[in-house]
């Protein structure tokens, strides 16, 4: 029964079929034909294969919980059960099934959400208690969502409409909805928050413009275009640790970054150049001018841009601090890790410096990039880098106890394993040794 009516359209070359990176942006996780695969991503020279999970194949999502040994896991085979695994004692810690298929799994420290397409199901992830159900949610095929990796706030986004691009903004500790904002007049394509959850960026199926709000007020803060000329389908969205900069990648070969950064009057009036002046004039002008092009005049356009070598292929890419330089990584279905680096003063094309295989073990993992490589770069101090994401050193994990435990509507829990296998301590899932220091997230 579970198997029937399974997602389409996931399974890519090579066995690479999903891909995601954990909250803090120091490993990578990749479902494959065979399991999934965990890597570290702490090290531009090098990407370090953690752990290969062969627990069950056709892994369409994955997801990992920081850097600790928690990691959650959905087939192809059984789409509508969740599988949640202890993956350095190789243990499975419990399963639960779903009336429908699962579409996307979210977590913090606190919370564990999971999409179907007309639900949302929200779970204690420290006994995996079910706290809440969204029943009759707007039609949401693609099961889009995001969850503020803050856990003081775990605030939850979805879609408000099938039809227009409203945001629902929930909070998943209090278990009650907090604003809607009206983001996009078509359906939304991608939703991500900030480290701290204060912001949340959005776009629409068009693609073209990509919106920053102010959560839980739901204000817009600013305001992106991506591009004019063509629509795009955009899939994946992602904040800097500072939120000083959010990229963009979607299915054309150009992935966007923007700097979040507000232009004051008095900036300008101290610095009367003649763009400045032009920048006068346009904006009186808009005045005049139909909504629509005012509107698109006040947008900022991309701060730096990465040209891939790829068209159509889904991707996702994140903005990281490795080894103390600003990189964007971008994960793609051609079985390929790119890492650039970013110039955070000047922006511009960003620099293809190491792209790392997957796959095929056999062959030579790390490609080094060599030419056309300028010389004349220089690296970018400490200083001028994204908030530091610290990857601690693993230990051992610490045994754990989880309560079984089911309630009605629509989840269903399956085996857990037996208590005498755990320790007698509370619950633990979450390894704090294994963790990034909370106090180190950026605000």
């Amino acid at each position: 029964m579970e198997s029937q009516d399974a997602p389409d359209a996931l399974e890519a070359p090579r066995g690479f079929i999903c891909a995601s990176f954990n909250q803090d942006t120091t490993s990578l996780s990749v479902g494959t034909k065979t399991g999934y695969r965990l890597f570290s991503v702490t090290a531009v020279d090098k990407l370090d294969c953690i752990h290969e999970g062969v627990e069950c194949p056709d892994v369409y999502i994955v997801e990992r919980l920081f850097s600790s040994s928690l990691v959650v896991v959905v087939s192809l085979s059984m789409p509508r059960r969740m599988n949640v695994y202890h993956f350095k004692k190789g243990t499975e810690i419990c399963n639960y099934s779903y009336s429908n298929n699962i579409l996307s799994v979210r977590l913090n420290r606190q919370r564990l959400v999971v999409c179907l397409e007309e639900s949302v199901y929200i779970h204690n992830i420290k006994d995996m208690k079910l706290l809440k159900t969204l029943l009759n949610t707007p039609t949401n095929p693609s099961g889009l969502c995001a969850l503020s990796v803050n856990h003081s706030n775990s605030y939850l986004a979805y879609p408000g409409s099938a039809s227009i691009g409203e945001i629902t903004v929930y909070d998943a500790n209090n278990l009650s909805t907090l604003t809607l904002i009206q983001a996009h007049d078509s359906p939304l394509a991608a939703l991500t928050f900030n480290a701290s959850g204060s912001k949340l960026a959005s776009a629409s199926e068009k693609g073209t413009v990509i919106r920053v709000f102010s959560v839980p007020e739901g204000q817009k803060l600013f305001e992106f275009r991506r591009g004019m000329k063509r629509y795009v389908s955009i899939s994946s969205l992602s904040f800097s640790a500072d939120a000083q900069f959010l990229c963009a990648s979607s299915n054309t070969e150009t992935v966007h970054i923007f700097k979040l950064e507000q232009h004051s009057p008095s900036q300008e009036e101290e610095s009367p150049t003649w763009s400045a002046y032009v920048g006068k004039m346009f904006t009186a002008a808009s005045t005049y001018l139909p909504s629509q092009v005012s509107d698109m005049m006040h947008q900022d356009r991309a701060f730096a841009t990465v040209r891939l070598n790829m068209f159509g292929l889904k991707n996702i890419c994140a903005l990281a601090t490795i080894q103390k330089l600003p990189r964007l990584l971008v994960a793609s279905s051609d079985s390929l890790l790119y890492i650039y680096n970013v110039d955070p003063q000047d922006g511009g094309e960003c620099v293809l410096v190491q792209k790392h295989r997957l796959f095929d073990s056999s062959e030579e993992q790390v490609e080094q990039i060599e030419e056309d490589k300028p010389e004349d770069v220089p690296p970018q101090p400490p200083s001028q880098s994204y908030a530091a994401t610290v990857a601690l050193p693993s230990t051992p994990p610490s045994s754990t106890t989880l309560m079984g435990y089911s309630e009605d509507g629509g989840a269903q829990k399956g085996e857990v394993i037996p208590e005498h296998e755990f320790a007698e301590s509370p619950v633990c899932l979450d390894d704090e040794n294994e963790f990034p220091p909370v106090g180190n997230q950026s605000n």
